[in-house]
């Protein structure tokens, strides 16, 4: 009898998984315990094996296509066997006649004999579909020896890659094992690796360029091998021809003195009938813009021709300053003081652009998502630092590794947290999860933006084991070796800036935490202390509340505990 296989839950977080490769085609004989595909989840590519055994007779979501959490993946059964009883039993829908059918092997592709109307109508359904999915289908390139390789998930918030670095280049042989390709993604720079033996025979994106997940990025496959049915409705060959020439550039290909040329390269020499002096159009426009006399330029072009560089090298002379037009008696009588020279300055506009990084796409997504969906409230608290300044002297005579502000205010936070368990909550629609497990989130500045490692169990670790792990966090945030298990997770984030001079800020919140901690620098400032102005070290902090899960009051009581655990660090121990 037939059975279904669905797709597993392979992670706490997972509600849907990618096909990243099928290890059997329908038709194939499968075994308990065969590898059947791998899948591509939240956080990583892992091995599915068969739990069945039987022949693979259908496929329900291809190569590079998504299924949710439980959803029909594939069938197995008796050879022969009719599976369409299995599917609707599970609320699948089964392939009616006339739709396009699973795939079979391709022998017995080649040998089907259908009717020219039929063939024809499942013809145009198959390449409307690998035209909207960018490219051939994976089992025809498997088919012919060879295995489409295509952008990967590597992150839960990824929508696109960069390709950073390609370590092989088209002729170069690949093993499965190999590193084909450096890709950058919105949090880190991660490795693509071969899958599959053969030659490298086509790279769709080049270095510096994007591509969208399951984009066609490199097709793997036997020496010699035709890529170009597989590329149909995705990215064009290198090899390609271009397309030709509109009419109006077979104009201009025929006048190749009137070709498009760079601005500052193409101006002729224009011959102007009440003017003795050779300008380019660009450079008339410049000296017209600002004022300057073009008699004055000297022309450092073939024929004595004025040229951009010479308006922007020029410098007026004194002859040309004092030959400015005079001021009247009337004007001078009226100023009641001399005219004044204003002498003139040549400066020019410049501007850099940059292409907005994967990162900074997602944090400028998810921020504006943040701070437009979540409601948010600020709560701002003075504290006094003095006593956490002692202890933190007294604790770096002892420690192994030296213990920072930042370290005793997150051990402090995680305390306070246990207490509050409120504040420590997430907001997930519809429903308010209180985590009774404490995952700080440490924001670290990298070049690109911002990445969120997280100190997990914070309350239960001393704080050599918290500044050991976020100065390591910290190193590798800078060289882009974070891992997805590293910045996942978290139930209340800290933003500290208090080292950039920073008095005080607010933050905004990183979904789906409920509140975040903005730490302002010590100032030292004056401060009544039993009834006397004396000199006191405060620091500022700002908590910001989704006002869907925590109250004005509730993120109150929380500063105030953290405001007594810092103000009395002994109480850390207790």
């Amino acid at each position: 009898m037939a059975e279904v296989v669905k797709m597993p839950k392979m992670s706490d977080t997972m509600t849907e998984g990618v096909i990243a490769k099928w290890h059997k085609k329908i038709g194939d004989k499968v075994s308990s315990g065969d590898l059947i595909a791998e899948i591509e989840t939240d956080k990583a590519t892992m091995d599915f094996e068969s739990f069945q055994e039987g022949t693979l007779l259908y496929i329900g979501a291809q190569e590079g296509e998504a299924a949710p959490v439980d959803s029909v993946i594939a069938v197995i059964g008796a050879e022969g066997e009719d599976y369409k009883a299995a599917l609707e039993s599970e609320g699948a829908q089964a392939p009616a006649d006339g739709e396009k059918k699973p795939e079979k092997p391709a022998a017995e592709k080649a040998l089907a004999d259908k009717p020219a109307v039929e063939e024809a109508g499942d013809t145009a359904k198959v390449e409307a579909k690998e035209e909207e999915a960018g490219g051939g289908s994976d089992a025809d390139a498997e088919a012919a020896g060879a295995t489409i390789i295509r952008m990967p998930l590597l992150s839960d918030t990824m929508t696109e890659g960069v390709i950073a670095e390609w370590h092989k280049k088209v002729g170069d042989q690949v093993k499965s094992d190999d590193a084909l390709a450096d890709v950058e993604t919105d949090k880190a720079t991660m490795e693509v690796t071969g899958y599959a033996d053969g030659t490298l025979l086509y790279i769709g994106v080049e270095k510096g360029q994007a591509a969208k997940v399951n984009d066609i990025i490199a097709i793997v496959g036997k020496a010699g091998t035709d890529v170009t049915p597989f590329l149909k409705g995705g990215s064009k060959s290198k090899t390609e021809a271009k397309p030709a020439a509109k009419p109006a550039e077979e104009k201009q290909a025929a006048a190749p003195d009137k070709q498009a040329k760079p601005e500052e390269e193409k101006q002729e020499v224009q011959s102007d009938s009440s003017s003795r002096l050779k300008a380019s159009p660009l450079a008339r426009k410049i000296a017209k813009e600002k004022g300057i006399d073009l008699e004055q330029v000297k022309g450092s072009a073939e024929g004595g021709r004025i040229v951009k560089k010479d308006i922007e090298g020029f410098t007026p002379s004194t002859k040309q300053i004092s030959e400015a037009p005079p001021v009247s008696a009337e004007a001078k009588a009226s100023a009641g003081t001399a005219a004044v020279t204003i002498p003139q300055f040549i400066g020019e506009e410049k501007y850099t652009e940059k292409p907005v990084s994967q990162m900074r796409k997602v944090i400028a997504k998810r921020l504006s998502e943040s701070l437009f969906t979540a409601p948010h409230f600020y709560l701002t608290m003075s504290i006094d630092m003095d006593s956490a300044m002692l202890a933190r002297t007294k604790i770096n005579e002892f420690a192994s590794v030296k213990i920072s502000f930042n370290d005793i205010v997150l051990k402090a936070v995680a305390v306070a947290l246990k207490q509050h368990p409120n504040v420590n909550s997430s907001w997930l629609g519809d429903k308010i999860r209180y985590n009774e497990h404490i995952n700080i989130g440490v924001a670290v500045a990298v070049e690109d933006g911002l990445l969120v490692p997280v100190v997990r169990f914070a309350d239960g670790k001393s704080l050599s084991h918290i500044s050991a792990e976020v100065k390591d966090f910290a190193q590798r945030a800078k060289s882009k070796k974070l891992q997805p298990s590293d910045w996942e997770g978290s139930t209340f984030t800290i933003s500290n800036l208090g080292m950039f001079g920073i008095d005080e800020f607010t933050a905004i919140i990183n979904p789906p935490d409920a509140c975040i901690l903005a730490i302002g620098g010590i100032q030292q400032v004056p401060v009544v202390k039993n009834g006397m102005v004396v000199p006191g070290n405060v620091m500022k902090v700002t908590l910001s509340c989704d006002h869907r899960v925590v109250d004005g009051a509730t993120g109150s009581a929380f500063l105030q505990t953290l405001k007594s655990l810092l103000e009395e660090p002994v109480r850390l121990l207790v």
